[in-house]
């Protein structure tokens, strides 16, 4: 009897598991997007994210160091009949419309219908450069239907604690 090789379907369902654990994030971000004159901040924040139960997502928290009234809550959650990421914002009280997208080729891409002062817009969050050390994170808006796109805050994770120990 001659066996074959066993192949496994890849559905994407843990493509988010690399959130589990501490991160130190650096972020640059564009002060006042979509218009603003071009000025942009930056700062340190520190996220803890855990893996959903039965691989149904992730979630992980954010807090700026230095600025104790600011934190908040991403979300990931899997769909496994399409294979597709809803990513979610939650602060103030406030959840986000999802972001729908997927990961291609260790990339990945989120897209939704949102609102930026009183006005609509699409948002884009895109992941790159992911290891078990590091990762990327950008925010883009659009308010010409994804016709063109402005990044205006870009986050470089890392495990390890800035060298001020904050």
């Amino acid at each position: 009897m001659i066996s074959s090789p066993t192949t496994t379907r890849h559905d994407g369902a843990r493509e988010f598991d690399f959130v589990a654990g501490r991160w130190y994030a650096h972020s640059k971000r564009l002060v006042n997007p979509l218009g603003g004159a071009p000025q942009w901040e930056e700062f340190d924040s520190i996220h803890d994210g855990v893996v959903l139960p039965g691989g149904i997502g992730s979630a992980d928290d954010y807090r700026i160091v230095g600025r104790p009234e600011f934190h908040g809550l991403a979300l990931q959650l899997h769909d496994p009949t399409t294979g597709q990421w809803r990513l979610y914002w939650y602060r103030k009280g406030v959840l986000t419309a999802p972001l729908l997208g997927r990961f291609d080729n260790g990339v990945g891409v989120f897209e939704g219908d949102d609102e930026h002062e009183g006005r609509p817009i699409r948002t884009r969050y895109t992941w790159s450069g992911i290891s078990a050390e590091s990762a990327r994170w950008e925010q883009a808006f659009s308010a010409d239907g994804g016709a063109t796109w402005e990044t205006n805050w870009v986050m470089d994770y890392r495990r390890s604690a800035p060298p001020s120990g904050k």
